[in-house]
């Protein structure tokens, strides 16, 4: 009887067009690890990752694994394009307070060019500052 159960159960699964998963969805702790400032996965980086399986018997090290390789170039592009803006952002800085200055110049110049107080209005200056 339990034979033939199972038999008709994988008839059944072979022949359905869904897939049949038993993998999770959500990998096992990933909102821990995110809370603790760690990795999504333990696969991310870190000293499992980042570090060669093996070295030599006299101490000389691995080569590079090409997962190593990858993710040492994929951090230089990174690194490069962070000076890059940062550089950007710089420039951006220092455009901005030199027009900044340039207005404060104009707007000092204007009012140099505006008339001067005179007679009772001067005296009321003087005495005022």
């Amino acid at each position: 009887m339990a034979a033939t159960v199972r038999t008709l159960c994988c008839s059944v699964l072979r022949n359905s067009s869904r897939q049949f998963s038993t993998t999770c969805g959500v990998q096992a702790g990933e909102k821990w690890r995110k809370e603790h400032g760690l990795s999504r996965s333990g696969t991310e980086y870190g000293p499992l990752t980042d570090l060669p399986d093996w070295s030599y018997a006299d101490g000389r090290p691995a080569p590079p694994m090409k997962g190593q390789l990858r993710r040492r170039q994929e951090k230089e592009v990174l690194a490069r394009r962070i000076v890059m803006l940062s550089a950007e952002m710089d420039k951006g800085i220092e455009m901005w307070r030199e027009r900044q200055d340039e207005a404060k110049r104009v707007e000092e110049h204007k009012k140099s060019l505006l008339f001067k107080p005179k007679g009772k209005l001067l005296m009321k200056k003087k005495s005022q500052s």
